[in-house]
């Protein structure tokens, strides 16, 4: 195994920075394409090193793909403007979803690999989510892997009424790209824009433990896949196993796709990040 640092340019210009793990003897055909959650970074989710490895030794690439809430603050470099900039958690707008996977897949495509798969941990289940439910190529992604989607509603609960006040009242009088005079949801420092996305938008608030919200963006995506979650996942008020398996009964390729359910660990794997890894080996080997 070989790994690799990424600078991947969007078209907005914003680089975000991957990792590639690459097989080292043969040239792989598939590539599983991870996209990270919100502060889902190398750090707190350790997990992503057992991918990396377990896939690599499967004869399979890995992409762990950091889009732009990957940490709190990020010093980037603009190819467009020519500029530094700072991109992360504090200044993320849910409308780059599309341009961020693009790019990701861009490069895996220019790289060659004829089976892209393309994954989501966390909030970044729910970018895929949304990109699937708009894309529906499958010569440029074949498949995907859910895991552990984000329930924005459970995570928007510790927000305070005067806090969304707060945030509204900002972006209506124009300052928006202010920071907030606290930290939303208890531990993200941002901009007021950012907030409002996570509070208002729908953009990405498409999965729900109850049966009859918005599942529109669900019932729109034409690949089949994966689905996967562990048993003690603490998103989904007290039910993983119900609130993944609701998610799947929406989708249209609901019969062909895989529940996975890691058994007594939560959000992140704790203890169970090399089985998790398995249960992905075992999955894109049926995909290749």
């Amino acid at each position: 195994m070989s790994a690799y640092k990424l600078n991947i340019p969007t078209k907005r210009g914003s680089i975000l920075n991957g990792m590639l793990f690459k097989t080292e003897d043969v040239k792989a055909e598939t590539v599983l394409i991870a996209i990270t959650g919100i502060h889902g970074n190398f750090y707190p989710n350790p997990f992503y090193f057992n991918f990396g490895e377990t896939l690599n030794s499967g004869g399979f690439d890995f992409i762990y793909a950091q889009t732009n809430d990957a940490f709190n603050k990020i010093n980037t470099f603009n190819v467009v403007t020519r500029k530094p900039e700072i991109i992360g958690s504090w200044n993320e707008y849910f409308s780059y979803t599309d341009e961020d996977i693009d790019a990701y897949i861009d490069f895996a495509v220019s790289e060659g690999y004829k089976n892209i798969i393309l994954a989501g941990h966390s909030l970044g289940a729910n970018k895929v989510i949304y990109y699937l439910s708009r894309h529906h190529d499958k010569n440029r992604v074949s498949h995907f892997l859910i895991l552990s989607p984000a329930n924005l509603e459970w995570l928007m609960n510790g927000v305070t009424q005067n806090e969304k006040n707060i945030v509204r009242s900002m972006v209506e009088n124009g300052k928006g790209k202010n920071m907030l005079p606290f930290e939303f949801m208890g531990w993200v420092p941002c901009i007021a824009d950012t907030a409002h996305d996570w509070l208002f938008s729908q953009r990405l608030n498409n999965v729900h433990v109850e049966i009859d919200k918005d599942f529109s963006q669900v019932q729109q995506i034409t690949h089949s896949g994966a689905l996967l979650i562990g048993t003690y996942d603490n998103f989904t008020y007290g039910n993983p196993a119900g609130f993944l398996s609701n998610i799947n009964s929406h989708m249209p390729s609901s019969n062909e796709n895989k529940l996975i359910f890691i058994e007594r660990t939560g959000h992140t794997y704790q203890r169970k990040e090399q089985e998790t890894a398995n249960k992905i080996l075992e999955f894109v080997k049926s995909c290749a």
